[in-house]
């Protein structure tokens, strides 16, 4: 089963995505609150994406994966944000080598993990 990491500082956002991710899509799916709670998770529930707000408090989406892409192991893990406020511009200078894509809130819980598959299947976007 593929394993999706979502690191989401809004809890209602995080339970519909978990709803939508494993009920409708089928994967399995760890969640933190904030970056820096991700990290630890990161090496506990090897996962095979991560799906991650952009903006947070503390530590922002791209910081978050950057530190997770920083551990032995994790360099190339791929990666899709989630945002609300991204006009082309910042999404093509956000996007890096191994990022899938962007997915814009409020997003549709019956079409997320179908979004997730697409943007996977494309390959990186950066």
């Amino acid at each position: 089963m593929t394993k999706i990491l979502h690191i989401e500082d809004e809890a209602d956002i995080r339970e519909i995505a978990l709803m939508a991710l494993e009920i409708i899509g089928g994967f399995e799916v760890s969640q933190a609150d904030c970056g820096s709670a991700a990290l630890p998770l990161v090496a506990e529930t090897m996962p095979d994406l991560i799906l991650t707000d952009v903006q947070m408090p503390g530590m922002t989406g791209p910081e978050a994966l950057a530190a997770i892409r920083a551990l032995p192991g994790f360099e190339r893990i791929p990666a899709i944000y989630m945002t609300a406020k991204v006009m082309e511009s910042e999404r093509d200078a956000m996007l890096g080598e191994h990022d899938l894509g962007v997915i814009t809130k409020p997003f549709d819980p019956t079409t997320l993990a179908t979004e997730i598959r697409t943007l996977w299947a494309a390959g990186p976007a950066g």
